[in-house]
């Protein structure tokens, strides 16, 4: 056991690759200060998109709706994740697996019928036909 004072000869390769690291983020810096552009122009701070002038603010309102579809998306994604890893795993895991994931699945089933029955994931507004309101003429 190494004394407290002591360095550990097993730190060294650590000690390297961070030294190495930051050189290398020094180097990579240093030559883009020192071979990299030194003129400025008025226009260097405007917003450019390929050589159209921006008119106009880029601030937009975006639905939430969007938002909300975005989420599910990432949801469902993220569980299809976890589906694939088992589906790798699927001998090891045995009849227990298998059950646990059709149990898995069924809850992913109900989750996404209800949000679908909810109409979470529908884009557009919600349009009353003129057939189902009865003060229509």
């Amino acid at each position: 056991m190494n004394h407290p004072d002591q360095f550990n000869p097993e730190v060294w390769p650590l000690v390297v690759y961070c030294l190495a690291v930051f050189g290398l983020i020094a180097l990579m810096l240093g030559l883009s200060y020192f071979l990299g552009q030194k003129r400025r122009d008025p226009a260097t701070d405007e917003p450019f998109e390929s050589g159209i002038i921006s008119q106009g603010s880029a601030r937009l309102r975006i639905s939430v709706a969007y938002y909300l579809v975005a989420i599910l998306f990432i949801v469902f994604d993220l569980e299809a994740i976890y589906l694939f890893s088992w589906s790798i795993a699927f001998f090891e895991t045995g009849l227990l697996g298998f059950i646990e994931a059709t149990v898995f699945i069924v809850i992913l089933l109900v989750g996404l019928i209800y949000l679908w029955r909810l109409g979470a994931l529908e884009w557009g507004g919600h349009q009353e036909s003129l057939v189902g309101r009865k003060d229509h003429r």
